[in-house]
């Protein structure tokens, strides 16, 4: 039998349900041992739901918005003596509503720390080691969202880009060093997302909605290839992207405003 020390690590943030539980249990079930965070209490029954023969995991419960306790997972994974073997990035949140009257600065700066700031604190932390061993993979989860400007997801959308844009220039950075970097672009995806933010009343919330564990797949398969990105789900979500590059985004705005504005759900 392989020994625990032997198997690599995978480190996944928001593990607790959705998008990243599926990709805990897809690398679980490619011989990883895992090491999951999320802030919520769905974490602590995580190990029991992913728990493979011979497998490790870890489960921490940890406010990703806060520096300091970003600092201190680090420090628990580094304590650990053990190689990161795929770091990904995926706990995210969004708020739905106008930026100006409907929603919270508290809430939308929310977004902001736990899509961007701790993505890019995590990475400065972790990913050095990966490149002093000449060895690793970083997967982020970046979103279709990524490809538009968001009416009523102004704050949300913003932080994808800036995933996507951040993914891609990381990956150019660090080409030759043994670290991969892998964006993850996946559409409406069946998990609490909606609910969440609140867009159970938008065209986008209410209509259909690709697997949660087909994105996982979809997701690990292009970074274990090397993959720059992958666009998941329905050709929707491919003729999406490609809008995305080609459209301007006055367009791509108003058309987006059409499944995202409050209410649209009831037109």
């Amino acid at each position: 039998m392989t020994e625990l020390n032997e198997r690599p690590l995978a480190v996944v943030t928001g593990a607790s349900s959705g998008i990243g539980h599926e990709l805990a249990n897809e690398l679980a079930d490619r011989g990883h041992d895992l090491l999951v965070v999320a802030e919520d209490e769905g974490i602590t029954t995580a190990p029991a739901r992913l728990e493979r023969p011979g497998a490790q995991v870890t489960a921490m419960r940890v406010d990703l918005t806060v520096p300091k306790e970003v600092d201190a997972f680090a420090t628990k994974i580094q304590s650990l003596n053990r190689p990161v073997s795929v770091l990904a990035i995926n706990a995210g949140v969004g708020v739905s509503g106008g930026f100006v009257q409907d929603t919270s600065l508290a809430d939308q700066l929310a977004v902001v720390d736990l899509n961007v700031r701790s993505a890019v604190h995590l990475v400065k932390l972790l990913v050095p080691d990966m490149v002093d061993r000449a060895g690793g993979r970083l997967l982020f989860t970046s979103s279709i969202a990524a490809t538009s400007p968001g009416p009523f997801q102004a704050v949300y959308h913003a932080s994808k880009a800036f995933l996507q844009s951040f993914a891609q220039g990381l990956r150019e950075e660090l080409m030759g060093t043994g670290v991969t970097v892998t964006a993850v672009m996946p559409g409406p995806t069946a998990t609490r997302f909606f609910e969440r933010a609140g867009m159970t009343d938008t065209k986008l919330g209410a209509g259909p909605k690709g697997d949660a564990a087909d994105v996982a797949r979809q997701a690990v398969e292009a970074m274990l290839a090397g993959k720059d990105h992958v666009v998941t789900g329905s050709l929707r979500n491919k003729a999406q992207a490609v809008a995305g590059r080609v459209l301007p985004d006055r367009v791509l705005t108003a058309i987006q405003r059409r499944v995202s504005a409050p209410g649209t759900a009831r037109r």
